[in-house]
């Protein structure tokens, strides 16, 4: 099992297929360049990305607030009208961070030097699912976002730990609440159900120790900190998972970290996220070994799964549904043009199905071909014309979608939309002189960018058929045609 890929099914395929998986795609040229590593070292490019600089600076308010003590007493002193208005201000402040996170982090994804390390940000984005609708903090929904780049492909047992002692997890799921009086099960559920070992593989007495032992671990509203709280810590003894004694949450994710269900319940979800597929039993055996074997560290495993044949299968290239955050960033790095502006983005990714910072409950997106439904599928033709074509229409339509209060939307955000108007892809960047003089040529150019692989022959039919119906090859017929294609089913894919 886990067979490494023979050194002559390496080819731009297989390379483009690591680049989308491993990232969120790229040009043809950045697809060669891969190609010529060999498919070792075109892993350890993307894998080992600690070797290359990343310089993105972090948003200006993403750092402690020296006048956050003042503010909350200055709340607390002040008269009911005074405190609305302190509150609203508050809110508008945190809806601008919201929206400005949201671009900070695809600008990463679009046009940052690691594409896995901000893929792998995303996986653990949806696995520990945490809404700032309900944390309210745009720098702790930021903190929490800049915990899961430092941990992508590091330690399971630290990472754990991490979430855990993460302010906006403990608001999230109410843990900065538990005492010993009154444990809070939400977390001490979850981690279990949903982070490390799913349903069946604990009983209801482990979720009421593992609270009893998680009590004490809280948050500074002031410092916006992590602290232990020794005093409201139940210091009984209780028994978890097997293990008897004055457990603590140090224990508790220890102890879950050395089950073995936790390596083929992780290694699992991996596979399903990167290859698109439900593993075999046989294959989450082999994927499991090699992380325990690798004292349960990610990178190995990543490494062992990029480099297999089974990654490279038919039945998973070009077989997995792009997510809407996979397929904006996707598209903007193909067309070589820049990320749209915030309010574009957030309507682009929210009417796609996802939005980020906001998942639909504590288990995430549910992904694969829940991403598409006739509505959204339809919402992905429109903004491809307005990423290829800078279509004004679509963007007078997020207008008038905006005004339900959520962050970044309201009359203003209607107003700043109305007047916004995007540059087209600029054809002569993306292809060659020959390819835009040459019908036969241009089909075969933008099926190679766009899908690395052919359309179905109707389907190339129609698209010649149209190009045929023109009376020549200007840069609007070429951004048509490019739109066209990104509107077939095989673009929805990848």
């Amino acid at each position: 099992m886990l067979k490494r890929i023979p050194s002559e099914r390496w080819n731009f395929t297989t390379a483009a297929h690591l680049l989308n998986r491993g990232g969120f795609g790229g040009t043809p040229d950045e697809i060669e360049q891969l190609r010529a590593l060999g498919a070792e070292g075109a892993v350890a490019k993307l894998l080992d990305y600690e070797m290359t600089p990343d310089n993105t600076p972090d948003p200006d308010w993403a750092k402690p607030d020296p006048t956050r003590a003042e503010r909350l007493q200055q709340a607390r002193n002040a008269d009911p009208q005074k405190r609305r208005e302190m509150l609203q201000e508050e809110q508008r402040t945190q809806r601008q961070r919201l929206l400005e996170l949201k671009h900070w982090w695809l600008m990463r994804m679009a046009h940052g030097p690691r594409p896995l390390q901000e893929k792998m940000t995303l996986f653990w984005h949806g696995h520990f699912a945490t809404s700032m609708e309900k944390v309210r903090d745009g720098y702790l929904m930021w903190k929490q976002n800049d915990l899961f780049r430092r941990h992508a492909t590091g330690s399971w047992l630290k990472l754990l730990i991490a979430v855990a002692q993460d302010p906006a997890m403990l608001v999230w799921l109410d843990q900065a609440q538990s005492r010993r009086e009154h444990p809070n099960e939400n977390f001490a559920r979850e981690v279990m159900e949903l982070f490390t070992l799913g349903e069946g593989h604990y009983t209801e007495k482990d979720v009421t120790e593992a609270a009893r032992a998680l009590t004490g671990w809280s948050f500074d509203r002031v410092s916006q900190q992590f602290v232990e709280r020794p005093r409201i810590h139940d210091d009984g003894d209780k028994t978890f998972l097997g293990r008897t004694g004055d457990l603590d949450g140090y224990d508790v994710l220890q102890e879950i970290v050395s089950q073995p269900q936790a390596a083929r319940f992780i290694a699992a979800k991996l596979w399903v996220y990167f290859a698109g597929e439900q593993p075999s039993d046989e294959l989450v055996t082999g994927l499991a070994d090699v992380f325990r074997s690798s004292k349960n560290e990610f990178k190995p495993l990543l490494r062992a799964m990029f480099e297999s044949e089974e990654f490279y299968s038919d039945t998973v290239i070009r077989n997995q549904v792009k997510s809407p955050v996979q397929w904006l960033v996707g598209s903007v790095r193909v067309l070589e043009r820049e990320l749209p502006p915030p309010l574009v983005c957030f309507s682009v990714t929210r009417n796609l199905g996802q939005d980020l910072f906001a998942p639909p409950n504590v288990k995430g997106w549910d992904g694969g071909l829940s991403w598409i439904t006739t509505n959204n599928l339809l919402a992905r033709y429109n903004d491809a014309a307005l990423l290829v074509e800078g279509d004004a229409s679509v963007v007078r339509a997020m207008a008038m979608g905006f005004g339900n209060g959520r962050a970044g939307a309201g009359p203003q955000a209607q107003n700043r939309l109305q007047n916004l108007r995007l540059r087209t892809v600029d054809v002569s960047q993306i292809l060659t002189a020959e390819d835009r003089s040459d019908r036969t040529k241009l089909l075969a150019a933008l099926e190679k960018r766009l899908l690395q692989a052919r359309l179905t022959p109707k389907q190339e039919d129609t698209l010649k058929t149209f190009l045929d119906g023109q009376d020549n090859l200007d840069d609007k017929t070429i951004l048509e045609t490019i739109r066209l294609m990104m509107s077939t089913p095989e673009y929805q894919l990848t």
